[in-house]
């Protein structure tokens, strides 16, 4: 008899995937060529005109080799751990010498600055060294081991080297010498949660009780009963700054309002609820507790139901980079913030695991496709930080409460989270595309993306190579590589944006809606090498509404074609976008230009305009004009590479 389980699939391990797309190699190419080394040139101080980094600086400071001061933010040093866990992934797609000598360099810098006690953290080494783990709730100590200990074990997978798993298990000691709920600990966990799903990383890797006990600790303790660990550490600080306005202090905003199994709707920071929750997946899992995974369910919902932009971005508020109340999502002050799309792809694809519902692997496309690839240009040398739906430069130059919104991508921060993350993310695609469950004998394919992957089922090996085009093509072609004819289950995701899917197998036509369940038309039969399947998923331009709830959206429309959201610049459509409209039944159409944007497929149409007044005069009782206007939409995360100028996702209908 099978074991009960909460999680069902495996994801297909990262070494036994090939990605051959012409989509998405380009872009992990571009990872590998272009921004690897970019952002290794960043963190040393090395990209002209950039703000600077001084993260590689602050670690020869902690290591007695540099007598500079101590640079940048308190959690600079995830800044090196995200880049450090993008080589790992490159490199488990393919090896190269000269990355790993650098990348090695970087971990002999990076033991050489840990104490000797274990201790790893540049900032509180060279500025604070009298203020370690006195405030937990702010100064990001643990979300930095977190993102290191992410990075060592990416980078150990992919090499085999130990030294920098090493490094990280000497450092969660000590962590572990002094948080706890021991006597003589501190209860203490993080205000920035990030460290809860890099342990359980490092108990699969290590098989350490002592890393699952310390994340389940954190998570356990966290917005336990009174009194709060956050004031206990304030009043020891001496904090006298204690306003009850002053929301960064409060305890939603890191998650510590309620014991987590007790939260309904996601509050504060999103990138820290979004860590957070991924983290209560894993331990759920390892310790089949049901009511984490219940937990789960309902802000899932709250999420993605209430709380969640078109392009998968969240947090919609600039201020504490949060959420607010359900169905407040502003276009123009949209400040959904790139690491908190990724974080987003994490989540779900740890849900996936355990649900076996297209629902979470369609968020994840969803967020792949337009809030994440929107963070970074098209050459791999500039960044959004905060991803908007709609943009007017005159007021971002010159609105006080729009500082947050940029209409040009960055060289850098001086907060630089979203960067390195992008590039992790993209780097470690090949993770999202399979999963395979065992004991049932079936092989999830939750992405459609070009390549190959090699999957053991029952002491057999199953090879699925992918053919396609999509996004911008329909035609998924799927064939079977195996020895031995075995009868197993094949499920392709049948996405919710696609209304007639259909399906054929050596050219015999399937009848999709008796074999799908959750979203996933799963084909089971007796396979024989070369086998063919043939999935098409029309892909027609359709004008999405938002909930009435959604103020902002009310009386608009959001073009999307398959899993891509489209939008309209002023280099295409000219000035004031907001006096464009689409008639409910527009005739639009597509065409792929392969010379714009560097390949991309556009709708166009016939739209209407507000023309133009003569009148000076600022207010009129005369009627509006409108004209006939050719209206041109280009994908969402192609936006802002060329020259500067209006955007919008949302337009107006008629």
């Amino acid at each position: 008899m099978e074991k009960l389980s909460l999680k069902r699939l495996e994801n297909v391990d990262l070494k036994k995937v090939v990605i051959n797309d012409s989509f998405w190699s380009k872009r992990q190419k571009l990872i590998k060529e272009t921004v690897i080394p970019y952002q290794w040139a960043a963190l040393n101080d090395a990209i002209p005109g950039a703000e600077p980094s001084h993260t590689i600086e602050n670690f020869r400071i902690a290591a007695g080799e540099s007598n500079e001061e101590y640079y940048g933010m308190v959690f600079q040093d995830s800044d090196l751990a995200k880049w450090l866990e993008t080589v790992g992934h490159s490199l488990a797609i393919e090896r190269d010498d000269e990355l790993e000598r650098i990348a090695d360099k970087a971990i002999d810098l990076i033991g050489r600055a840990q104490l000797s006690d274990g201790y790893l953290n540049t900032y509180f080494t060279v500025a604070h060294p009298d203020k370690k783990w006195t405030n937990l709730r702010d100064d990001h100590e643990l979300y930095c081991a977190g993102h290191l200990i992410e990075a060592a074990v990416a980078y150990y997978e992919a090499t085999g080297k130990q030294k920098i798993v090493d490094i990280v298990c000497k450092l969660v000691d000590h962590i572990d010498s002094v948080l706890g709920p021991e006597t003589g600990k501190k209860r203490g966990y993080p205000g920035h949660p990030e460290i809860e799903l890099a342990l359980m990383k490092l108990y699969k890797v290590t098989g350490n009780k002592q890393h699952l006990n310390l994340c389940k600790f954190f998570i356990e303790e966290r917005g336990a009963q009174p009194p709060h660990y956050y004031d206990i550490e304030a009043k020891l600080r001496e904090e006298k700054h204690k306003n009850k306005k002053d929301l960064f202090h409060s305890k939603d905003y890191s998650q510590a309002h309620l014991p987590v199994r007790e939260q309904k709707t996601a509050e504060g920071h999103s990138v820290r609820a979004l860590y957070l929750y991924s983290g209560m997946v894993d331990l759920a899992t390892e310790l089949q507790d049901e009511s984490l995974i219940e937990a789960c369910r309902q802000l899932w919902k709250n999420v993605t139901r209430q709380r969640m932009y078109i392009t998968g971005g969240i947090g919609s508020s600039q201020y504490r980079e949060s959420f607010t109340v359900d169905y407040d999502l502003p276009n123009d002050r949209a400040y959904t913030e790139t690491c908190a799309s990724i974080a987003l792809v994490f989540w779900a694809d740890r849900m996936l695991q355990i649900e076996e519902d297209s629902e979470y692997a369609d968020v994840i496309e969803r967020a792949l496709y337009n809030g994440i690839l929107s963070g970074m240009s098209l050459d791999g040398k500039s960044y959004f930080y905060v991803n908007p739906l709609e943009v007017w430069p005159s007021t971002v130059d010159h609105r006080n409460d729009m500082e947050s919104v940029q209409y040009k991508r960055q060289s850098w921060f001086g907060c630089a989270c979203c960067p390195p993350n992008l590039s992790r993310l993209v780097a470690s695609l090949g993770r999202y595309i399979y999963s395979h469950h065992d004991s049932n004998k079936e092989i999830f394919i939750h992405q459609y993306i070009g390549g190959n992957t090699t999957v053991e089922l029952d002491g057999n090996n199953v090879g699925i190579t992918q053919k396609t085009e999509y996004p911008w093509d329909e035609k998924i072609n799927v064939q079977i590589e195996i020895e031995h004819e075995m009868e197993f289950t094949v499920a392709l995701r049948l996405p919710s944006w696609c209304k007639n899917p259909r399906i054929k197998v050596n050219d015999e036509i399937i009848d999709v809606s008796s074999i799908s369940k959750k979203g996933y038309a799963k084909i089971t039969r007796k396979w024989k090498n070369d086998d063919r399947i043939e999935l098409v998923l029309p892909l027609p331009v359709e004008m999405v509404r938002a909930n009435p709830n959604v103020r902002e959206n009310i009386g608009k429309v959001a073009l999307q074609r398959g899993p891509i959201v489209y939008c309209i610049e002023e280099a295409d459509n000219g000035e004031n976008l907001k006096s464009i409209s689409l008639a409910t039944n527009s005739a639009l159409s597509v065409a792929y230009e392969k010379d714009l944007l560097e390949g991309v497929t556009v709708i166009t149409g016939e739209g209407l305009r507000i023309k133009e007044i003569e009148s000076d005069q600022l207010y009129f009782t005369g009627e509006i004009e409108m004209v006939r206007s050719e209206v041109k939409a280009i994908p969402y995360f192609s936006w802002s590479n060329r020259k500067p100028g209006e955007m919008s996702v949302w337009i107006r209908e008629e």
